[in-house]
């Protein structure tokens, strides 16, 4: 005799926020660098997001904060979007804090700021500042589903 339920398909796990799954920076010979960050809600059922753009600090940062920005969209299918204002490392209390600001245009106009404090990836730290700006909005749209 089986146990109730052992033919019955896994339950997939939600999670009450996304996971960040992954990161891929790179920066070309040509000078030009891409950002790919990968994001998850339910195990197995993952969202990307990219961008690309000239290599600088700046640009690099940019382009990994944008990239967390399209994998969020991407997540809810349209149902949110964003516009990156800005994104800065600056030198804090002896350490090292990336900033963000972000734009939510998808409920009128709504400022979000988040911050990172990185040790050794600046360009990561953004996703995650991008991440920390958009927790509660994204939240939002997870309580939905």
């Amino acid at each position: 005799q089986s146990e109730p339920g052992a033919d019955a398909p896994p339950i997939q796990s939600k999670r009450e926020r996304l996971r960040f799954t992954d990161f891929r920076f790179r920066r070309a010979s040509d000078g030009r660098c891409s950002a790919e960050v990968e994001l998850e809600w339910i195990e197995g059922q993952k969202v990307r997001g990219t961008a690309s753009g000239q290599s600088s600090p700046t640009v690099d940062l940019r382009g990994a904060a944008e990239a967390g920005l399209r994998a969020i969209e991407s997540f809810s299918d349209g149902g949110l979007a964003f516009e990156l204002i800005g994104v800065k490392s600056v030198r804090l209390f002896d350490a090292n804090v990336v900033i963000v600001s972000i734009a939510n245009r998808h409920d009128g106009p709504q400022k979000l700021l988040g911050s990172c404090l990185v040790e050794d990836d600046p360009v990561r730290g953004a996703v995650v500042a991008v991440l920390n700006a958009t927790n509660r909005v994204v939240g939002n749209v997870v309580a939905t589903r």
